[in-house]
């Protein structure tokens, strides 16, 4: 488990990126929480502290390079190094391929993509003077198996498992190990909003006939941060409920 190690988490404060944190913080990691939303960062922190763990909440845009770089320093400059990354900030502006605003793709693609190249190519001159890293990259299902309305999301997240396989290769003689969580439909606020009727049918859709867990996504996610997974690296973590095979 990742006791004593520093993890920086971004879109921390709510849904996956919350559960992941918690969970890293119940194992002993101290945890970085990077986000937009300051106030339920903080409140994050706070939590992880009432718990007995350690935190910073730092305030962030992960597509704009100067905020990705300051927060890895004011990571370093607190706790000294920076073992693992979890690039979980994500958003999604959905509409079918022939009414997608260019606005929206961009938007979609410099968050999910270009975010965590930014993150990662931060994190990678940390943890190259350390020999010693993880990277975990919070992919998609439907990056593997495309979704209807989903143009900029599916190609986003498909880029960033192109991203991981990449960084996996370059990073190995570095010690650093880079893999990527594919979770499937996930119960959280976003999926929250669908009509009944909607969520019904996504869980046809899913051989163990139910919607993951944000606490599913943690657990991968820890496997993947701890000492177990040395030996893994470059590798797409499916969780989804056997929806895709």
């Amino acid at each position: 488990m990742p006791k004593g190690k520093v993890a920086l988490v971004t879109g921390a404060s709510r849904g996956i990126g919350r559960a992941i944190s918690l969970a890293l913080a119940s194992r002993g990691a101290t945890i970085v929480a990077v986000d937009m939303l300051q106030e339920t960062n903080e409140k994050l922190a706070a939590e992880i502290k009432a718990a007995g763990g350690e935190a910073i909440a730092l305030q962030g845009n992960v597509t704009v390079m100067a905020d990705v770089e300051r927060v890895f320093a004011e990571a370093v400059a607190a706790f000294g190094r920076v073992d693992i990354l979890v690039n979980n900030a994500g958003i999604t502006r959905d509409a079918l391929m022939l009414r997608m605003k260019d606005e929206d793709w961009d938007a979609v693609l410099n968050v999910n993509l270009k975010g965590a190249f930014l993150c990662s190519r931060a994190a990678t001159k940390v943890m190259s003077k350390q020999r010693y890293g993880r990277i975990i990259n919070i992919a998609s299902v439907v990056g593997q198996m495309g979704n209807a309305g989903q143009a900029n999301y599916c190609a986003s997240k498909a880029g960033l498992i192109g991203l991981t396989k990449s960084n996996a290769r370059e990073l190995a003689k570095r010690a650093v190990t880079v893999n990527a969580v594919a979770p499937g439909f996930i119960a959280t606020e976003m999926t929250d909003a669908l009509p009944e009727k909607t969520r019904q049918e996504l869980t046809t859709q899913i051989p163990l006939e139910r919607l993951g867990s944000s606490e599913d996504i943690a657990n991968a996610v820890l496997f993947l941060a701890s000492e177990a997974s040395g030996y893994i690296t470059g590798q797409v973590l499916a969780v989804n409920g056997g929806m895709y095979m």
